[in-house]
């Protein structure tokens, strides 16, 4: 494995600690969040449900709704089951008990949701402070899930979409690491910043450790993403994987850890995206193509965001020869 003779200062507070025997698969996963459990205290205490419900996907979002909605409706109607459906005026007729929780419920669903058509009514003091305790309960569960639609819906969020691999090409004389990205809604962000930091597994004296290190990039930040952007980290000597084979970058576990920061225009907010890479998703020898043209009509600029991770192979630039692949890394050593 190749050696980078000069020294480079790593950090400290990349928020992961330096043991890598404590480490899972990957730091990071792909849609940004830490690849951690948390465990020692209760569920409850460890659980934000705002934070959970926020971030819950859209159709599981629905389900929740859906089954909270139903399972208030169940607990009600089994209420009014209990005290009596003869409390309920308006069933008329003899009916089976599975008729007569079917009726209680879907006067239970009128309460709560307070439509109230007026066909069945309630009587007594425990059925009439049923239905009281029921329709306080509905103006605050459609409260909340009012507020939590909206939250949901107004999140700031950048909707980035990243290349599916990281590419080691060629770049002027020498080689450069690469991803590429591009906006996928119709938003525009500007003052575009991003902020690349990598994690080698480094062997000494047999013991295996986490070390962790900022990226230089060819432009850390841009005006306008209107269209795709190359991230392009090259590697020269101011790198930490400097000189580093196909082999080198197998044996490190390399992890490429991406955070980009932007402002919204139609958020007037900032907004921040996510994701990492490892060595499965590296493709050495390999240039990305482009994914955009000029239209027929001359007239606006094609983007084909379907083609963000499109690449070809190709030769890369010769390793520098001073060193030689059957020494250890030692980077920072």
């Amino acid at each position: 494995m190749s050696i980078h003779k000069k020294r480079l200062s790593d950090i400290n507070n990349s928020g992961f600690g330096p043991n890598s025997n404590v480490e899972g698969s990957r730091l990071t996963n792909k849609d940004g969040s830490t690849n951690l459990k948390k465990v020692g205290l209760p569920f409850w205490d460890r659980i934000s449900t705002y934070h959970t419900l926020l971030r819950m996907k859209s159709t599981h979002f629905l389900l929740f709704i859906l089954l909270l909605y139903t399972c208030v409706n169940i607990l009600f109607a089994t209420i009014y089951f209990m005290i009596g459906v003869q409390n309920l005026v308006g069933i008329d007729g003899i009916h089976s008990h599975m008729h007569e929780f079917m009726e209680a419920f879907f006067f239970s669903s009128q309460t709560l949701t307070t439509v109230g058509y007026g066909h069945i009514a309630p009587s007594g003091l425990a059925t009439n402070t049923t239905a009281s305790v029921e329709s306080l309960v509905g103006i605050l569960i459609f409260a909340l899930v009012t507020g939590l639609i909206y939250g949901r819906f107004a999140r700031p969020k950048a909707f980035i979409l990243f290349s599916e691999n990281l590419l080691v090409a060629p770049f002027k004389d020498t080689r450069a690491l690469m991803l590429r990205i591009a906006t996928y809604k119709n938003n525009h962000l500007t003052d575009v910043e991003a902020l690349i930091t990598v994690a080698l597994h480094v062997t000494e004296n047999g013991r295996t450790s986490t070390r962790f290190y900022p990226l230089q990039l060819e432009y850390a930040k841009v005006n306008s993403l209107a269209l795709s952007w190359t991230l392009v980290h090259p590697l020269d000597e101011n790198s930490p994987m400097y000189n580093f084979s196909e082999q080198d970058f197998k044996e490190s576990k390399m992890e490429l850890i991406v955070a980009i920061k932007a402002f919204d225009d139609h958020f007037s907010n900032i907004v921040q995206q996510r994701t990492s890479y490892n060595y499965p998703e590296l493709v050495y020898g390999a240039r990305f193509l482009p994914m955009f043209h000029r239209a027929p009509s001359g007239t606006h600029t094609i983007l084909e965001l379907n083609k963000v991770n499109l690449y070809e192979p190709v030769k890369l630039p010769e390793i520098h020869p001073g060193f030689t692949e059957s020494e250890t890394l030692a980077v920072n050593a």
